[in-house]
């Protein structure tokens, strides 16, 4: 909703053009607009009728008018306005350039928000002899059931405004961690001793639903210790936190993940443990049979990631079981201990984990996983809610503390952020409220963590502001790439600049990011000053007609854009200039309850 409200408090004629567009394309325009639109150079075919025109058929209209049509003519103007910011004034696109121009936003074409704009685009590739250019026609087509989370991808309102620079900036984290040669693939588990060393792979999902990978990251892996946290997650949402955790404690153990070790209540002494886990599993639908169970896990991770991939190694399973000594030891002395519920069956418990550490992932479907936690459990990609906030909540507290091995305390002491290692090489990165990652490679240190995972975490944090505690005042200064570094006065340079050089493209390109339209300079002059003083029709036209701005804003020695237009005998902008002054002195007194009106339509189309 906010993004479209800000529509009208930063550029009027915005929302003007919402509420009549496609009126001129159905009913034609004016003598006068007409006229305009046959000078040469004119980039006006998609645009609004004039605004008597449009006030003329507004209110020739039923007070009963049907509202469905209304939320077309507001989708269809939001069309228009995307379409040829995308384009930057040209009439047609090429798919790929569209993809592209998706891309830079951080959306895929593989998002499910997405599907009836890929369905769309690929039946007209099917349908077409020859190459496919995408017009305005197409565009609205393909585009019309997800024009909102489009609308929010080009304005930067998302998460990271700018998502192609920080981007960039992951990439050189990562071929900086990509350089650290040290550790050794796990061998305790035969099949994970099988991946390559070389293999490197990092994901990101923004809460929003911007996705970046870099490096190997389409390869299945398991994830091994990384289930933890996440079937934790689950029987937390299942059975609430109190039913959990008369089982399992909360603190860190200060020992090794397999350890045979309780704390003083003869309970495991966290989820994150070997032993915790085990006995988490044991919670999950214990009167189900063994494949109801691990289907119904199944379900949830394939819920948080999307729909993206989510398998079974059954391979890693069979080498679990065979090598996994110590885990049945741990199993027995949990059962000696009466650590599980009622009527639990250890054997089934331990052959459960085996099975949960089995799935396998990539570093695209982990990072969707780990924003699914970092937006509360709620899936970024697909809006379903997955987990309740006690459980998300739960589970990140539990990973800031304990989710590294014996490196939490010194994880949590650098790198301030939630997270869980595995053995298989992965380490799964929450940034609460911002996004979930999956980094992957094989060699580990002598704790068990993947090598170049926390070389990466540690400089993503050194680079950007994600510590818990960076935002701490007077702390150190890093990069937010939550923030926009736009600076008022450069929009404004570029603004002027816009409408000096009558780049049309780029004046609508800033009123979709919500650029104030009448901004002034130090002489407070606006571009419709600069424009008029121009003698530039095609941006005069687009700033009245489509912006709507006030056209008696005088500048430091009192003129309007009109008094610049005659002063440099621009004949044609005068004659526009006067036309809009009149109708926009008639329009004034009603636009009122049409602003109200118009903003409660968008509510609803929202």
């Amino acid at each position: 909703m906010h993004c479209l409200k800000s529509l009208w408090t930063t550029n009027p004629g915005i929302l003007q053009l919402l509420k009549n567009a496609g009126i001129s394309a159905r009913a034609g325009a004016d003598s006068v607009v007409w006229s305009r639109m046959q000078q040469p150079g004119q980039l006006l075919s998609w645009g609004a009728a004039s605004p008597h025109i449009q006030r003329s058929v507004h209110h020739q209209a039923s007070p009963n008018a049907d509202e469905g049509r209304c939320k077309n003519r507001l989708i269809s103007g939001l069309e228009d306005l995307l379409f040829y910011t995308i384009t930057e004034g040209k009439e047609t696109i090429t798919f790929s350039q569209f993809i592209s121009a998706l891309k830079k936003t951080g959306l895929l074409m593989s998002d499910p928000r997405l599907r009836d704009c890929v369905r769309l685009m690929r039946q007209a590739t099917r349908d077409s002899t020859g190459p496919i250019m995408m017009d305005q026609k197409l565009f609205r087509k393909c585009v019309g059931n997800n024009i909102i989370v489009l609308t929010q991808a080009f304005r930067k309102k998302f998460i990271i405004p700018d998502f192609e620079e920080f981007a960039r900036h992951i990439n050189k984290i990562y071929d900086k961690a990509q350089q650290q040669e040290g550790g050794q693939v796990a061998n305790y588990i035969p099949q994970l001793a099988k991946f390559s060393p070389d293999l490197w792979g990092v994901s990101l999902c923004t809460v929003d639903g911007q996705r970046h990978s870099v490096g190997d990251t389409k390869v299945p892996f398991c994830l091994q210790s990384c289930v933890k946290p996440l079937e934790y997650a689950i029987a937390v949402h299942e059975l609430g936190t109190e039913r959990v955790h008369n089982f399992v404690g909360k603190e860190p153990s200060g020992l090794k993940f397999n350890k045979l070790s309780l704390n003083d209540e003869d309970k495991p002494h966290n989820p994150m443990v070997n032993a915790g886990a085990i006995v988490i599993s044991s919670l999950i639908k214990p009167v189900s049979n063994k494949a109801e169970r691990f289907d119904h896990v199944m379900d949830f991770l394939k819920s948080m990631a999307g729909t993206e991939y989510v398998g079974f190694s059954n391979a890693t399973f069979q080498s679990e079981k065979e090598t996994g000594d110590r885990n049945y030891a741990i199993g027995y002395y949990l059962k000696e201990k009466k650590c599980f519920p009622d009527n639990a069956d250890m054997i089934a418990a331990l052959d459960f984990y085996f099975q949960l550490c089995s799935i396998e992932v990539t570093c695209e479907s982990g990072s969707v996983m780990a924003s699914t936690l970092a937006n509360g459990g709620i899936c970024p990609i697909t809006g379903e809610r997955v987990l309740s906030a006690e459980a998300v909540r739960n589970t990140l507290s539990l990973m800031h503390s304990c989710g590294m091995y014996d490196f939490s305390g010194q994880f949590a002491f650098h790198v301030g952020l939630p997270a869980k290692s595995g053995v298989s090489g992965a380490v799964l990165l929450v940034v609460p409220n911002v996004m979930g990652m999956m980094c992957w490679s094989p060699p580990l240190d002598r704790l068990g963590n993947s090598v170049r995972g926390i070389h990466f975490c540690q400089e993503l944090v050194s680079h950007f502001n994600f510590h818990n505690y960076d935002n701490l005042r007077h702390f150190a200064k890093k990069h937010d790439p939550r923030r926009s570094d736009d600076d008022p006065n450069k929009s404004v340079v570029n603004l002027m600049f816009a409408a000096y050089g009558c780049d049309v493209a780029a004046l609508r390109r800033f009123a979709l990011l919500g650029v104030n339209m009448e901004e002034t300079d130090y002489d407070s002059r606006t571009a419709l000053h600069i424009a008029a003083a121009e003698g530039h029709v095609e941006a005069v036209i687009f700033l009245t007609e489509v912006c709507k701005v006030n056209p008696h804003v005088k500048d430091r020695w009192g003129n309007t854009a009109l008094d610049d237009a005659m002063q440099f005998s621009h004949d044609g902008v005068v004659s526009v200039l006067q036309e809009y002054q009149r109708i926009y002195s008639d329009d004034s007194q009603s636009d009122t309850e049409e602003q109200k009106t118009t903003l409660d339509t968008l509510k609803s189309v929202v």
